[in-house]
């Protein structure tokens, strides 16, 4: 089982959208995929019930009274999204979960500020520095015309880690989302270029792992 983990400190950085995404990705692909949620508020829970039956299947957590959240049974990718804030031990715990971290990061100062203590944070942690979890990053909400977007390029040169691709800002993800879809259930017409963005990152999360490099 593949898991991957979408986190960032800072909220509205865009973990939602990236889970939400790349679990419709791989259902898209035929995998059994779960996405779970460990915020408090169950956003991808409340997505999920949006969710058209017609669409691939994305399932949650099996819930039992008395006993931990799980994935199904068979169960063949989970994606987990975050809170903000998410740190310490919690964070210590979680990693030890996961094989694959991904950072989303929006092309604000603030963002990029809470970014830089987030990954010195998370190569701190002893399951990133054996490798047992790979850490790449994700720009979300990028217009390469802005000079908030050069500020971002510059400092993702400085990370020594994968920038993976950058996302633009624009309504697809939002409309979609309110009817419980993801980009890749939208019209080639409509999300042509979006699928584009997201080839570099759906193409690292097929490689193996032994081919990951962090």
């Amino acid at each position: 089982m593949q898991s991957f983990l979408i986190a960032n400190p800072k909220g509205g950085a865009g973990k939602s959208t990236l889970a939400t995404n790349l679990a419709g990705w791989l259902a898209q692909q035929g995998q059994r995929v779960m996405l779970g949620d460990i915020d408090r508020q169950q956003s991808a829970r409340e997505w999920l019930k949006l969710r058209p039956h017609s669409l691939p299947h994305i399932a949650s957590w099996e819930l039992h009274p008395d006993q931990p959240a799980r994935p199904p049974k068979d169960t063949t990718h989970v994606v987990l999204d975050t809170p903000a804030g998410l740190h310490g031990k919690k964070l210590a715990h979680v990693l030890k979960l996961v094989q694959r971290v991904i950072v989303p990061l929006q092309p604000s100062l603030f963002d990029i500020l809470a970014t830089r203590s987030f990954l010195d944070a998370l190569l701190e942690e002893k399951s990133i520095r054996r490798h047992d979890a790979f850490i790449a990053v994700v720009g979300m909400r990028v217009d390469a015309r802005t000079r908030a977007a050069h500020e971002l390029e510059r400092f993702l040169d400085t990370l020594g880690l994968p920038v993976l691709t950058t996302l633009r800002d624009t309504q697809n993800y939002v409309q979609a989302a309110a009817h419980g879809l993801t980009i890749f259930d939208l019209s080639p017409s409509r999300a042509e270029k979006d699928w584009e963005q997201w080839q570099p990152l759906t193409d690292w999360v097929e490689q193996p792992l032994s081919g990951v490099q962090s």
